[in-house]
């Protein structure tokens, strides 16, 4: 159990990318890792692109970033609705000041360039986004996985694999 005593969150709202949830989900679970769905309300079920339904175990509102180790960003269409929420970028900006692991994946780059903790550091992210990144001040490359301190990004599902070993190794 590499990851028993630690919290992850990972971030949920409409139009997720249902790999890049339920992905890291179970394998940061089997790992050892308590990990929560977490979304604008506690309870609130919030459907995938595909119609995949995720329960969100907690709020975004009542969550402290001591409480965490690291949140996972997963991407779809999600981050646009995330971003429209204040605590979600507050949490964002609350764990990096903590040197905590910040996970992104697709275009949940957006969520960590609206939380301005991309400026300076290298990183990737689904390429039609590339432009925002680096617009936020990123050093953008395509790449499977990129880890620039505790800023972790990937591409697409492809990259699920590295992603998340990645996120494990940061981790232990």
């Amino acid at each position: 159990m590499l990851l028993k005593n630690k919290t992850v969150a990972i971030f949920v709202e409409q139009m997720y990318q249902v790999l890049e949830v339920w992905y890291p989900y179970y394998r940061l679970t089997e790992e050892g890792a308590d990990v929560f769905l977490v979304g604008p309300k506690q309870g609130e079920v919030y459907l995938s692109k595909e119609g995949y339904p995720a329960k969100a175990d907690k709020s975004i509102e009542d969550l402290t970033a001591a409480d965490f180790d690291a949140v996972i960003i997963p991407g779809g269409f999600a981050p646009d609705y995330m971003r429209r929420t204040k605590a979600f970028i507050d949490f964002v900006k609350e764990l990096n000041a903590d040197e905590k692991v910040i996970a992104t994946i697709c275009h949940g780059a957006w969520i960590a360039a609206s939380a301005e903790v991309v400026e300076g550091k290298k990183m990737t992210c689904f390429w039609p986004i590339k432009d925002d990144i680096i617009h936020a001040g990123a050093n953008y490359v395509d790449e499977q996985v990129v880890q620039d301190k505790n800023l972790i990004s990937s591409r697409t599902p492809d990259d699920l694999p590295a992603f998340c070993k990645t996120i494990i190794n940061s981790l232990t």
